[in-house]
């Protein structure tokens, strides 16, 4: 029987690989692979797909943040709010410019950062919040702009999962200050390599932006600032252009195979399906689900013990993530202590991410729901 992966990219390339090769070939063709009108064609494409006024394209989601804060002058001593149950680079990117990730716990529904703990956390040293629309869920962004708006901060929305996600019908990475987006390949639009962009309505951090990521530079040889060789080669700038045009689509896909799963997964005892919000649009770059601790003192988290089982049925899972930030060896110079942010370190032992990606079939979802049934009883 074949394993049934989490992300399965030789699908989306079986049935666009004809136009992936074409745009691929006519940037060969062109002796054009840095920069170019390649590349402006994308952040064109892309700003008016988000509804930013301005889309600065780099090479990777990490570098997007990374040149974010820097756009915006945030530095030593300098903190900036964020969550603990995230990818790495969300907080790395904040110590890289010399400030100081402020962790805060999350929502156990949505796994998005509490508010309400958020506004808690101000200091007169806060200059940003990192909202992370995580697995693709928009945070309340209404609620969150008017929390950033009262003290005076930035927000920078990392948008790395969220591609196309809105809130109140606007998409994130247009609500924010600044938003960051990974173009992974697993990411819900993803190159064929690293990329990544950052969108903007304000076109003078546009302008340092742009300057920031090719080194500082304005004109040939003339540095404003030290900046960094952040491009995005504009092999993958047209690969993403010929994506763009399927996102919705895909986006689309994974709405039903969420709503599917759903269906598939309720009567099952003992599991905490992922929630949704009618103020906002996922578009689940992740389906995941929590496995409640039998013993909250086992060796092994059953969510461990179901996961391997379900390898033994040929289904692949996932778990992001499973040690919370704020527990991680490399921030352990600032002082957190296990049980400080009880949900991200409860949830860090119980989720489980199933196979989601846009051509996920409706018999490997069964197959996925009895093997999870099987593996729980």
């Amino acid at each position: 029987m074949n394993k049934i992966p989490p992300f399965d990219l030789s699908e989306q390339f079986k049935l666009i690989g004809a136009e992936i090769n074409a745009a691929a070939t006519a940037v060969l063709a062109s002796g054009r692979y840095i920069g170019g009108a390649t590349v402006e064609t994308f952040e064109k494409a892309f700003a008016e797909y988000i509804g930013s006024r301005e889309c600065v394209a780099c090479n990777s989601g990490t570098d997007a943040l990374l040149l974010a804060l820097r756009a915006l002058d945030i530095g030593v001593n300098d903190e900036v709010i964020t969550t603990p149950f995230t990818f790495v680079a969300t907080a790395e990117v904040i110590s890289a410019v010399g400030a100081t990730p402020v962790f805060v716990d999350i929502e156990l529904d949505s796994y998005n950062l509490d508010l309400a703990q958020v506004e808690a956390a101000i200091s007169d040293r806060t200059k940003a919040i990192i909202p992370v629309h995580l697995f693709g869920r928009p945070v309340d962004m209404t609620r969150l702009m008017a929390i950033a708006e009262a003290h005076q901060l930035y927000v920078i929305e990392d948008c790395a999962q969220a591609t196309g996600a809105e809130w109140k019908n606007h998409k994130v990475g247009s609500i924010g200050h600044l938003g960051c987006f990974s173009f992974y390949p697993t990411k819900n639009l993803g190159a064929c390599g690293d990329g990544g962009a950052i969108t903007t309505h304000d076109s003078q951090v546009s302008e340092r932006l742009r300057r920031l990521r090719d080194h500082g530079r304005k004109g040939s040889y003339f540095y404003e600032e030290l900046g960094v060789n952040s491009r995005l080669d504009a092999l993958q700038a047209a690969i993403l252009t010929v994506k763009l045009g399927y996102l919705e689509e895909w986006n689309r896909n994974r709405q039903a195979i969420a709503q599917r799963y759903q269906q598939l997964l309720s009567p099952i005892p003992d599991l905490s399906l992922p929630q949704t919000d009618t103020s906002g649009r996922s578009v689940w770059n992740q389906y995941t689900i929590r496995i409640a601790e039998s013993d909250p003192k086992a060796e092994q988290a059953r969510r461990d013990v179901v996961r391997s089982q379900l390898l033994d049925k040929g289904v692949i899972s996932m778990v992001y993530y499973p040690l919370s930030l704020h527990l991680q060896p490399a921030y352990a110079h600032l002082g957190y202590r296990p049980g400080q942010l009880p949900k991200a370190e409860q949830v860090s032992r119980e989720v489980l991410s199933l196979p989601m990606f846009p051509e996920l079939t409706a018999e490997q979802q069964e197959r996925v729901a009895l093997a999870l049934k099987d593996s729980l009883g």
